[in-house]
């Protein structure tokens, strides 16, 4: 088995600062340089996010942005949430662009249909940043922070290969539980896992797009697939930690035995604690404390007028690319306890602990 080393995603978010040059306002009201200043009326920052079933965005994402932005000057962040409904996104942003958003942040729920949301913010000379997920065909973007996901992809192929292939299974079989077909980044995962399992002597014994990231969707699938695959399922490729809970439950409903290698993604406090009980393989953790606070820096840089740099070019918009992680039983302390992303005492509650101080995780 290839050993699955990781790196820890580290960005020079203090270089991005003073590396930038400066370029016309485009009648912007630029905010205090540094620090909470309350002279003047607060400049409004767009924050539109995606969805709720990914517990990330309300736990993670929003309030590292808003903490980081309102630390960098005098600004209002205009939050919304669109609960995976891109009509309902529209709306919120062209709410957001009449309340007067300097800058709008966006997590788009369709990476196509969100193009008309930068389009909107163009002809409103409001610069926006593609958050977490590109929007796709356009090159109005003002900026794109993210993780190389299909190098995400790719990690959670290679740990499900080489786990099956540890355990001695002959022939093995799996079924792909991959994430929502409107989101850009799904797209991306899935082709990286293909490029690893596709190589491989794994067999897809079905394959799955779940709707809207829903755990209960992926759930029945699963379901659906052990009734006609019992006992050749030895894997489960889920493209989140959302649907490898769906998955997990329809295994378990159907007390199925030898219990499968199930993949995940975003480290969430549930999947953790499956790594911990043996219910799931591995996640794939993401700083998200990384990105959020580039974003807000980036933010604050173009809503000053600024050009951000240190950037890569992604389909024509300027990019910065995180690195994501593999976390399996092994080294939940190196990773998400180290980077205080949860502490041992939020993971290791009465029902884990006995398995935690197995894991000697504390």
């Amino acid at each position: 088995m290839k050993k699955l080393g990781y790196k820890l995603a580290t960005v020079a978010v203090g270089a991005l600062l003073t590396a930038t040059t400066l370029t016309a306002c485009g009648g912007n009201n630029p905010p205090a340089a540094s620090g909470n200043s309350s002279s003047g009326p607060a400049v409004k920052i767009g924050l539109l996010l995606p969805e709720t079933k990914t517990t990330r965005y309300e736990a993670f994402d929003r309030p590292l942005f808003e903490a980081k932005i309102k630390s960098l000057g005098n600004y209002d962040v205009v939050y919304s949430n669109a609960s995976q409904d891109a009509s309902k996104q529209q709306e919120q942003a062209e709410s957001a662009l009449t309340d007067g958003v300097k800058v709008l942040v966006l997590d788009p729920v369709n990476a196509q249909a969100a193009a008309s949301i930068v389009a909107s913010a163009k002809a409103q000379d409001v610069p926006v940043i593609s958050y977490d997920r590109l929007v796709a065909g356009t090159t109005d973007l003002a900026y794109y922070i993210s993780f190389d996901n299909e190098q995400v992809g790719v990690l959670q192929g290679n740990a499900l290969v080489d786990k099956l292939a540890k355990d001695g299974i002959k022939d093995p079989g799996i079924l792909m539980v991959n994430g929502s077909p409107t989101d850009g980044n799904a797209v991306l995962f899935k082709k990286g896992a293909h490029s690893v399992i596709d190589k491989s002597d794994v067999k897809v014994l079905a394959e799955y797009d779940t709707p809207d990231w829903s755990p209960d969707k992926a759930q029945s699938f699963v379901a659906g697939q052990i009734t006609q695959f019992t006992g050749q399922i030895d894997g489960v490729y889920a493209a989140n930690d959302g649907t490898a809970g769906g998955a997990v439950a329809a295994l378990k409903a159907a007390n199925v035995t030898p219990w499968p290698v199930i993949t995940g993604q975003d480290a969430e406090i549930t999947g953790i604690q499956r790594i911990v009980s043996g219910d799931q393989y591995m996640t794939i953790y993401k700083a998200i404390k990384t990105e959020a606070e580039l974003a807000a820096t980036v933010a604050d840089q173009l809503a000053k007028g600024e050009t951000p740099t240190d950037a890569t070019d992604v389909a024509g918009v300027p990019t910065k690319l995180l690195t994501p992680v593999v976390v399996t039983k092994e080294n939940i302390m190196d990773t998400v306890v180290k980077d205080g992303f949860y502490t041992v005492a939020q993971i290791c509650t009465a029902e884990y602990a006995k398995a935690c101080a197995a894991a000697n995780i504390k």
